[in-house]
């Protein structure tokens, strides 16, 4: 079974940056997709980035593009999510996730049976 392992939450004053990162093990398979979804209370999980792994093209929701960049280590089999010009309304849980299936919606939660533990990211204006 996939264990995925978030890294690289934390706390930062707007306008700043973090960089989070996600180790895929425990399963022989290869990720077709991994990336990185964030949830807030009373909110749906909303997607923000995730990446086609075998051909390295990347999916970006609307409020993220510009600002933040999914990028893989495959050798590691790692995808990073740096985040840049933070605002408070980054503040949120941010998950991990991947699929060694063919998907039609990268970016929908319902997609993904793989799923990280979560780390924090606090945004302070």
């Amino acid at each position: 079974q996939m264990q995925l392992q978030e890294s690289g939450g934390g706390s930062v004053q707007a306008g700043g940056s973090l960089r989070l990162s996600c180790a895929a093990s425990g399963s022989s398979s290869t990720n077709v997709y991994m990336g990185w979804f964030r949830e807030t209370p009373g909110k749906e999980r909303q997607g923000v980035a995730v990446l086609n792994i075998e051909s390295d093209y990347p999916f970006y929701a609307d409020p993220f593009k510009g600002r933040f960049t999914i990028s893989q280590d495959n050798g590691k089999k790692t995808v990073a999510l740096q985040m840049d010009n933070l605002k408070p309304d980054d503040t949120a849980m941010y998950y991990c996730v991947a699929t060694t299936d063919w998907i039609r919606f990268p970016l929908r939660p319902e997609e993904y049976r793989s799923w990280g533990q979560g780390t924090q990211v606090t945004v302070s204006s």
